[in-house]
């Protein structure tokens, strides 16, 4: 079993990162002992209003905000660019255009000062985030993660830094994309997965027997559009026409609530199936930005305590989009000895955790 790193076998002492695979732009700095020096975050507000994240307004936003945000979290570390050792950024997977923007500026950073550069993959940097030493996890390998994200949901098998075994994943949407549809379908502001779980505190979660898919089956897949369409439908049967701004509120409260609570039923059986698949796991670990929810947090900390298992989920700043993960996922693989030298990687909407190594621009 492996613990966190907390000392440097390297010269390498500082390590600024930069995220921004969809509509959060971020930059972080970090000592190479996984100490946060600065971070900074700056979310988008303009896709409210367009009910999701517009690719080519999120990239052209990352592009305007880069400059000062890199310049704020390097003041707030009261350091400058020239104390960086190493650039890293996330290269995929995520909205290419905003990975261009990001890879690119951090690309450019180390090209001038001649540093090296570090590609980063979101998903691995999720995964990996409960082992920053900051949060005193004691995290040991190997670990179950549930990863629980609008774009992505996954039971990964965490064996070493840079060996994943893809237990089981999403074979339509997401946990996350189905909460902003459903949360759409109830009327309520982007983005949808905040505002539901919201809503459904008013609500009672056993108001409607919604259906559960694949649970009790063979396997760690998920599959939430089948629970998508059933909420649809029961909508429908108090909005005909459609006007969700109609709907009583304890009627859309009891169908929040239901909603929220059949999702956690279904990823707590499908971390009981995972878990039987890796009998060795140390710990089972929720990660994402809807790992911030409360419900599926309660739930899947239940099943780690059936057996008899730590549950670990990082701080609500660290399950969405940041570039903390970012630069400790670069860390880690420092850590274990990878050199830096992606300087020439190209950014890929599309990268699974089993091609670790990105394609060469």
């Amino acid at each position: 079993m492996s613990a966190p790193v907390t000392h440097s076998p390297t010269p390498a002492r500082l390590l600024l990162a930069i995220e921004t695979s969809c509509d959060d732009t971020a930059c972080a700095i970090l000592a190479y002992d996984g100490t946060i020096l600065a971070e900074g975050v700056l979310s988008q507000t303009d896709h409210a209003i367009l009910g999701g994240v517009v690719p080519e307004i999120a990239a052209r936003a990352h592009l305007d905000a880069l400059p000062a945000l890199v310049t704020e979290v390097l003041k707030k570390a009261s350091l400058t660019l020239a104390d960086i050792d190493i650039f890293a950024g996330t290269t995929g997977p995520g909205l290419i255009g905003g990975l261009i923007v990001g890879s690119s500026y951090a690309k450019g950073l180390a090209m001038a000062l001649n540093r090296p550069f570090m590609a980063v993959n979101h998903i691995e940097a999720h995964i990996l985030t409960p082992r920053l030493p900051s949060l005193g996890a004691e995290l040991h390998f190997p670990y179950l993660t549930m990863l629980v994200s609008g774009g992505h949901c996954q039971c990964v098998s965490v064996e070493q830094t840079g060996h994943y075994v893809r237990l089981g994943g999403t074979i339509d949407d997401a946990a996350g994309e189905a909460f902003d549809k459903v949360a759409k379908m109830l009327g309520l502001d982007w983005p949808g997965g905040p505002a539901l779980e919201k809503l459904a505190t008013e609500g009672r979660d056993d108001a409607y027997a919604l259906p559960r898919p694949l649970k009790g089956r063979e396997g760690c897949d998920f599959s939430f559009s089948g629970l998508k369409t059933a909420v649809s439908r029961l909508i429908d049967t108090q909005d005909p026409t459609g006007t969700r701004d109609a709907l009583p509120r304890q009627f859309a409260a009891d169908v929040a609530a239901s909603f929220q609570r059949a999702v956690a039923d279904v990823m707590a059986d499908r971390a009981e199936h995972a878990l039987a698949l890796s009998p060795n796991a140390t710990a089972l670990v929720v990660a994402g930005g809807v790992a911030a929810n409360k419900t599926l947090r309660h739930a899947l900390e239940q099943v780690a305590a059936n057996h008899g298992i730590p549950f670990f989920a990082p701080p609500l700043r660290l399950c969405t989009d940041n570039a903390v993960m970012v630069a400790w996922a670069a860390l880690e693989r420092l850590h274990a000895g990878e050199t830096p030298n992606d300087i020439d990687t190209a950014a890929r909407p599309r990268w699974p955790l089993s091609e670790r190594t990105p394609a060469h621009a």
